[in-house]
């Protein structure tokens, strides 16, 4: 079979197979014959390490993608990118749009695709567009991807990467024609006022275009009687790109979309609730398509939820954060009622601006104190009860053995897995672009120690 994926940028589950109402009909009639994954997490809330994770089947800190690829962060080992897993294993390899784990998907020249095993990249030229403008070059990629797809003579089995800008920041100016700002409301954990729904009228705009580009190829791939004999997967990297969604490891930033479509599998047109990590599509997919995995994989495969959708694959998935604009190691551990949260860098104690993408929804908190917010060093949560993360749990009594229990998961995954944060403060290397930190701002007289993301 052939494998497709998919992918947006800073999507989460906002999308209209996850209850919402965005307007992204084409995947919602994708999402009805194909399996939806209600449980999906990423290994790492920002956009390098989390697909690094995705497509290496390994941890951020195991594969080097500690913070993102434009700002000096790379692959340990570049081939053992699924690409280049795939064409190792008889796969043509294509990829258009965007790919983050590997150079600035902006920057072309700078990328060594090929070393991730890419042969075709049909990546049209992106310097022509502001960054409010980029869902035109989706639309552009797109229509390369249905070229190509229209004249794939090959007689191998193809894996075509197509990524997109969307719903990335900026968000398009204009509202489409389909939004009404005024009957819509803003995600969670945002206040419900005029600047924030246009905000969010954005996001549901730009959400729209990816949803016109999504028809474009699942329409090619049904033309090209490609449909019935391809895997295809949609998913994004995490939460939404506003405050205390992306760069936390809350379920409003590790939380994604994932929607497979497996030709003739029983759970096609149904929903899973079983807990999955991105971790674990890489092995999945060597099992779909009969291939040994290779030994460096972390995840499990989910390969029997397309046979029964209730079957139990985890028992708990882990998450992580290191760099994103500045400096914050934290990591969890997350079961299926119980979330354990760790920061590990405690020379700070307020909220890290930095790693807050700009947007209308952080100024708002900014002029509303959000700059004197204290954040917790650790954090365990009963999600049965508290779905949203904010009763901390840490110091109830009748929750002490659930916490010692925690800590003990989430140290072992890390001992197992050779994470370097247990052995103190992670190395900046000579190439990382790191901001100074809040600390270190707050103690500088120097007003450009801040560089907004």
């Amino acid at each position: 079979m052939n494998v497709v994926y998919i992918n947006t940028h800073d999507s989460g589950r906002m999308l209209s197979p996850y209850g919402y109402d965005i307007p992204t009909e084409n995947l919602k009639r994708f999402a009805e014959d194909s399996l939806v994954f209600t449980n999906a997490f990423c290994a790492g809330p920002t956009c390098s390490p989390s697909r690094a994770a995705l497509l290496t089947g390994t941890f951020p800190h195991q594969n080097g993608m500690l913070g993102l690829a434009q700002r000096g962060f790379s692959l340990h080992i570049p081939e053992k990118h699924l690409a280049s897993f795939l064409k190792n294993n008889g796969y043509h390899t294509c990829l258009c749009g965007i790919q983050h784990e590997y150079g600035w998907y902006l920057d072309l020249e700078k990328q060594g695709l090929h070393n991730m095993g890419y042969e075709d990249i049909l990546t049209t030229d992106s310097t022509s567009f502001k960054k409010e403008d980029l869902h035109i070059w989706d639309k552009n990629n797109a229509e390369e991807v249905v070229k190509w797809l229209d004249n794939y003579k090959d007689s191998k089995p193809f894996f075509l990467a197509y990524g997109m800008h969307s719903t990335h920041r900026p968000y398009p100016i204009e509202i489409a024609d389909c939004i009404d700002e005024r009957y819509i409301i803003p995600p969670y954990p945002l206040k419900n006022n005029e600047e924030n729904r246009h905000d969010h009228a954005q996001y549901m705009t730009t959400a729209n275009y990816a949803d016109q580009n999504i028809k474009k190829i699942i329409d090619a791939l049904k033309r090209n009687n490609l449909y019935e004999n391809s895997i295809i997967i949609f998913t994004t990297d995490h939460g939404l790109a506003i405050p205390f969604n992306k760069c936390n490891l809350t379920d409003t930033g590790i939380g994604v979309s994932l929607i497979m479509r497996v030709p003739q599998a029983a759970s096609n047109g149904k929903v899973t609730d079983s807990l999955i990590s991105q971790l674990d599509v890489f092995p999945t997919i060597c099992d779909l398509l009969s291939i040994k995995k290779p030994e460096y994989l972390v995840g499990k495969s989910f390969v029997e939820i397309f046979r029964d959708n209730k079957i139990e694959i985890n028992k708990h998935i882990f998450a992580e954060i290191n760099f994103h604009t500045s400096y914050e190691p934290v990591r969890c551990i997350r079961t299926d009622r119980y979330k354990y949260i760790k920061y590990y860098d405690k020379t700070w104690n307020k909220i890290n601006l930095s790693n807050i993408d700009e947007s209308a929804p952080k100024t708002f908190l900014m002029k509303s104190g959000l700059k004197e917010k204290i954040k917790y060093t650790e954090g365990l949560f009963d999600l049965y009860y508290d779905p949203s993360e904010r009763n901390n749990l840490l110091n109830d009594p009748t929750y002490e053995d659930i916490l010692n229990e925690m800590r003990e998961l989430l140290y072992k995954k890390q001992e197992e897995t050779e994470d370097p944060i247990l052995k103190g403060v992670l190395e900046i290397k000579k190439g990382y672009k790191v901001n100074k930190s809040e600390c270190e701002i707050a103690s500088s007289k120097n007003k450009d120690d801040y560089i907004s993301l």
